[in-house]
């Protein structure tokens, strides 16, 4: 969670800061979307459906950015969503 939380993952965003991506864009959207942590864990679509079952979870807090990297109830939820998505599977296995 300490990563997410200060945005040193294996994002896009961050990744290409130590020039470890080409590109800092979201590998599923189009246009100039930075793959950022808000982004991913918040806007994506592509994981839509990953996001609805954090939301059955969380309720309204799904949606607060803050909420999801800070309070202890909505730690295991948030790490059953990242790993639903398969985001990480070339840096965690």
């Amino acid at each position: 969670l300490m990563q997410l939380r200060t945005g040193h993952i294996g994002l896009n965003h961050h990744l290409f800061c130590i020039k470890r991506s080409e590109t800092p864009v979201c590998p599923h959207c189009r246009g100039l979307t930075v793959e950022m942590v808000k982004h991913f864990l918040l806007d994506c679509p592509f994981y839509r459906k990953e996001c609805h079952t954090l939301q059955l979870k969380l309720r309204r807090n799904a949606k607060s950015l803050s909420f999801l990297l800070s309070n202890p109830t909505a730690a295991i939820p948030l790490l059953k969503f990242v790993h639903s998505t398969g985001r990480f599977k070339s840096f965690f296995g």
